[in-house]
């Protein structure tokens, strides 16, 4: 555990603590809460005094349908004797569930840098490495040197679209060739969603698990929390080949027994509302996107970010020598706006930070951005 690097976001929370009227451009939530039709489910729940006992392991069967139905509609994975779904208590415990059913001690899962540091701190307490393999100037994959980087030990290569922490969208064919190679190498492609709801700009979520040829091979892994505004009720699912099935059984009846029966009932009323829920709060984000990307222009030649087609981030790359969480640390204590330093997605060359802005509403997120904007020219240009 001492190898294992320590989630930053209780660290800058802490820092905000200490810095009353500090602007969150860090953790990544949505403004909204969950719809009303989901909290309605509570009072169903509360009526029968089984729900109070343990259920199902894998998820209660409400649920379950709700998840077939959405995977079959939105993704176009259709359930069959060869795939499954496991309900759990968010996309993270799902992420965890797979490493430690696929991998022996000294197993290699291959990482896009930048990585979402859940995963790099998960592969870790499992005793397994992570092989970091860089994504290009535009934060894609490149599958040439992810083919490079798979060796006997190699269990797994793992995909984020749309991206934490980049917002990069992986268009059809990348996660096709990540997919195919992933099939001749017999490997696992673990493909997160979280933010299969959040693009712009034109682009389309695609899920690899429902490419030809690819169940026995492709596990997918989806979260309630940013969609239907259920951060804190840790509901998530994955659907995975039904060969790993006994061993993820196995693992969450271990840590959970079974996903917390109350979360679960207001999440199938989330899912019988289904997308047009976060789609009716996607055109204030959308609008959040925009005064966030007219505010970061005035940072040419400090600053520098990708095409960001989904999620609810920017990853900025900063033109300084300050370390990243230094850089961070001045920007909560002299400007009261808080983002989060790209050291803790495995960026280590150059400073670089998360700007998060799926939690606010417009004139917030213009008075943080401006802030943000104010100390990098300020701070920076001291160097």
């Amino acid at each position: 555990m001492q190898a294992v690097q320590s989630p930053i976001i209780p660290v800058i929370g802490e820092l905000i603590r200490c810095n009353p009227g500090t602007i969150s451009l860090g953790q990544g939530i949505v403004y909204y809460s969950p719809p009303p039709e989901a909290i309605a489910q509570l009072s169903e729940f509360l009526a029968n005094p089984v729900n109070h006992q343990y259920q199902s392991v894998q998820g209660i069967p409400a649920l379950q349908a709700a998840i077939a139905t959405k995977l079959r509609d939105f993704n176009q994975i259709e359930m069959n004797s060869q795939n499954c779904v496991v309900v759990t208590a968010g996309s993270n415990m799902a992420f965890i569930n797979a490493i430690l059913a696929i991998t022996n001690l000294g197993d290699e899962i291959i990482l896009q840098t930048p990585y979402y540091f859940n995963h790099e701190m998960a592969i870790r307490m499992a005793g397994c490495c992570p092989v970091l393999v860089p994504t290009d100037e535009h934060y894609q994959v490149q599958v040439e040197a992810i083919a490079q980087a798979i060796t006997q030990k190699t269990r797994a290569i793992v995909t984020i679209s749309p991206n934490n922490p980049t917002g990069a969208v992986y268009p059809e064919a990348a996660l096709r060739a990540v997919n195919g190679l992933c099939r001749d190498r017999g490997i696992y492609h673990i493909s997160d969603e979280a933010y299969e709801y959040f693009t712009y700009d034109g682009a389309n979520h695609v899920s690899p698990a429902s490419f030809a040829l690819s169940q026995d091979h492709t596990i997918s892994l989806y979260s309630l929390s940013k969609a239907y505004g259920f951060a804190s009720w840790r509901i998530g699912y994955m659907v995975m080949p039904v060969h790993l099935l006994e061993a993820v059984k196995k693992i969450q009846d271990t840590i959970l027994i079974c996903p917390p029966v109350v979360s679960q009932y207001v999440a199938a009323g989330a899912l019988q509302v289904g997308q047009a829920y976060c789609q009716e709060h996607l055109s204030e984000i959308e609008a959040v996107r925009q005064v966030m990307l007219r505010s970061l222009e005035p940072l040419q030649g400090i600053g520098t970010i990708a095409p960001a087609q989904g999620a609810f981030y920017f990853f900025l790359k900063v033109q300084t020598d300050l370390a990243a969480l230094e850089l961070a640390r001045r920007l909560i204590q002299e400007y009261r706006v808080a983002v989060i330093p790209g050291t803790t997605f495995g960026m280590e060359e150059g400073c670089y930070l998360r700007v998060a802005y799926g939690a606010l509403q417009q004139a917030t997120a213009a008075e943080g951005i401006e802030r943000l904007v104010r100390g990098l020219r300020a701070i920076v240009g001291t160097v």
